[in-house]
């Protein structure tokens, strides 16, 4: 990290964590934040659900909500982006605050609840963007007040699919009352029917993905994979964020919301080991929490990932973080003897059983 990126980090975090998001956003931008462009390599490159990223390290949702600083951090080192979720409807979200640091454990809590500028404010910024090597996709949100809300992702899809690469269905976030009952299996069997109904209707097919919960037992990984398995999905996404506090240092843990950073990465990484011994390595995983290192990244894709994303430890290392993961990649598979970062997919699994 320079000393520059190490001077905006201590004054970002001067600030209230949710404004000093949306500054992070604006100097994205503005162009004030140093970007490396695509980093790709012959071990880097992957192939994903049929798309080809240039490398296999992703943003995850939430960081660009609304899809206003795509062009810039399809610059910034990442293989993919997910910008989102999207909901129909615009909504602000749950009362502020709702987004803390918890910096003695390397770790963030929020309960934004999916607040967002709606589908179709986010849908015109997509279909505008000029396309690059780095395939975009959107993360698909319902309504807080929705009357049907396995109905929300479905016409997302519908709405904003010809403008994306990819997309996926977040029935995990702990932010929308009653929002995780739908991973269960009859409900999200029914859920992503609908779903795949709308996906037919796009100009073209996109891969579709499923972000699930840290917080399941594995019966419901089971049942997951099962469903997973029937309704034609592209891959999962492992995971979103937990509810648990276990060990936590910081004054405030006890927030109520989505706990993602440290804390997260074994958690989730046992999650994801599990879920490539159920779909038994012929379903793409693509794993998430805790990411802040390069050798983090390796285990999570030894562990059965295809692909990673990281977003909270961006909080504490910055942006350039991106490139140092996407180069560390390549010269792990490099010194371990993988002409591929993907060739490791799935090595490491039985040390997270």
């Amino acid at each position: 990290m320079s000393l520059t990126e190490r001077a905006g980090l201590a004054l970002l975090h001067r600030t209230n964590p949710e404004r000093a998001h949306g500054l992070s956003l604006l100097a994205l931008r503005t162009g004030l934040v140093p970007l490396p462009g695509v980093i790709t390599s012959p071990r880097l490159e992957t192939r994903l659900a049929g798309m080809v990223l240039p490398n296999p390290v992703g943003l995850a949702a939430g960081y660009d909500k609304n899809a206003v600083a795509l062009a810039a951090l399809s610059r910034a080192g990442f293989g993919f982006v997910e910008a989102g979720a999207a909901t129909p409807r615009p909504q602000p979200g749950n009362p502020k605050p709702r987004l803390f640091r918890l910096s003695e454990d390397r770790a963030v809590i929020n309960r934004f609840g999916f607040n967002n500028e709606g589908m179709e404010a986010i849908g015109a910024r997509l279909a505008a963007r000029t396309r690059s090597p780095v395939p975009v996709g959107l993360n698909l949100g319902a309504n807080k007040d929705s009357t049907d809300r396995a109905a929300d992702f479905a016409r997302v899809l519908a709405h904003c699919g010809p403008h994306v690469d990819f997309a996926t269905v977040n029935v995990s976030s702990p932010n929308t009352e009653k929002l995780r009952d739908l991973q269960g299996p009859a409900a999200l069997a029914a859920l992503l029917a609908g779903v795949m109904e709308a996906r037919a209707g796009l100009p073209r097919p996109i891969p579709v993905f499923l972000k699930i919960a840290p917080d399941l037992h594995d019966d419901e990984l089971a049942g997951i994979a099962e469903v997973a398995r029937t309704s034609g999905l592209s891959g999962i996404i492992a995971t979103n964020t937990t509810l648990a506090r276990d060990g936590l240092a910081s004054a405030q843990k006890a927030e109520t919301g989505g706990l993602s950073g440290a804390p997260l990465f074994e958690k989730s990484t046992r999650v994801l080991a599990r879920l490539s011994q159920l779909t038994e390595g012929q379903l793409p995983l693509i794993g998430v929490g805790g990411i802040a290192s390069p050798e983090q990244a390796w285990e999570k894709i030894r562990a059965g990932a295809t692909a990673v994303q990281v977003y909270s430890a961006m909080v504490y290392e910055g942006m350039s973080l991106i490139a140092r993961i996407a180069r560390g990649l390549d010269r792990l598979a490099a010194e371990q003897g993988f002409a591929r970062v993907n060739d490791a997919t799935g090595t490491g699994r039985d040390h997270w059983l």
